[in-house]
């Protein structure tokens, strides 16, 4: 099966490509690499050994996308691409809704037009708001409260509608909580463009010294400790529950969401500790104020998934911390810049 995956070249997507070309997939990747790079594409044929092809290619763009549907016998689509900083979404607003919201239907017309009716969508817990204080469930109901939220609650809605115009239209919606890690080899993890604005990747560069230290957004949270507290999910769990969302496309038609988590909250504080502990290296940190758009827990009820598809996440947040330290040590100033030549498919 041919699988074209939007946002390929990003944290998730390229772990998600080298589960898919393990499992004997052909994969396509589409994405602009506004926050990502070619070198990632490099490193998952270097790890994976085998070849995927690349299109640098904005969603937005109808002629751009129709050539990589016209160019591959596409079976199924995973969608990753999308703007993703919650704290970035409250400055640019337009900018979320724009190339979140407007590349998933320029996406969907494009499968449309090709007759393509299987697609796995990346969510996110926070269409869920600031408004549990337990484990969340798919049937709760959402409060988002952040423009990135709401751009992907707004796709979630598109894709139902669609859904009920199409009855071939098969859709997975994966709402996972705080991907983080790497892959255990070390040669692909999180490589963000700029100060990361995840808490993994910046707590990394932070103990490798290539940041002075760690800013923990807010102490005066009401949790155990003052810090945010937060559902951590491995990356390589997230990728594993990509592959089975594909499997399973073909269990029924119409829209279905599922929360994608182990569980288990941990704060921030939690984190660095949990870290230095497991890695034995220091990480100065200090507390500065609430970060705009974030909330105070966010921690999945997981039972559905492991119902519908017998399957849970494998990987602790021990095993997180080891494999991005393996991957900051490896690849000390991330993935090169110069790599990143946009522009024909390979």
């Amino acid at each position: 099966m041919s699988i074209l995956v939007t946002g390929g070249a990003g944290f998730i997507g390229s772990h998600t490509c080298a589960e898919l070309l393990e499992h004997g997939y052909h994969v396509v990747v589409a994405d602009d690499f506004s926050n990502s790079y070619q070198a990632s594409m490099t490193a998952v044929r270097r790890l994976t050994q085998r070849e995927l092809a690349v299109y640098a290619v904005d969603l937005r763009d109808a002629g751009a996308l129709e050539h990589v549907f016209a160019s591959h016998d596409i079976s199924a689509v995973v969608h990753f691409a999308a703007k993703k900083a919650v704290g970035e979404s409250m400055t640019i607003p337009l900018d979320y809704f724009d190339v979140n919201v407007s590349g998933t239907i320029g996406l969907l017309r494009a499968m449309m037009a090709h007759n393509v009716h299987k697609l796995v969508f990346s969510s996110s817990c926070s269409i869920y708001g600031d408004q549990y204080d337990r484990p969340i469930r798919e049937d709760d109901p959402p409060g988002p409260v952040n423009p990135y939220a709401r751009t992907k609650l707004i796709c979630e809605q598109i894709l139902e509608s669609a859904c009920a115009a199409h009855q071939d239209l098969s859709v997975i919606s994966l709402r996972y909580f705080n991907p983080a890690g790497a892959h255990s080899s070390g040669i692909i993890g999180e490589s963000p463009r700029g100060v990361p604005s995840n808490v993994v990747p910046y707590m990394m560069q932070v103990a490798a010294g290539r940041v002075e230290r760690l800013q923990v957004f807010g102490g005066d949270y009401d949790t155990r400790d003052g810090s945010a507290i937060r559902d951590y999910v491995h990356v390589m769990d997230v990728a594993e529950a990509h592959r089975l969302a594909l499997e399973h496309l073909d269990d029924r038609p119409g829209m279905r969401a599922l929360n994608l988590g182990t569980g288990t909250g941990s704060s921030v504080l939690e984190l660095i500790s949990t870290f230095e502990n497991t890695c034995g290296v220091q990480v100065p940190y200090v507390t500065t104020g609430r970060r705009p758009g974030d909330v105070t827990s966010l921690v999945a009820d997981a039972a559905l998934v492991e119902k519908e598809w017998g399957w849970r996440p494998s990987r602790d947040l021990a095993s997180i911390f080891a494999d991005s330290w393996r991957f900051q040590q490896l690849n000390p100033e991330g993935f090169d810049d110069g790599a990143n030549q946009a522009g024909a498919a390979r």
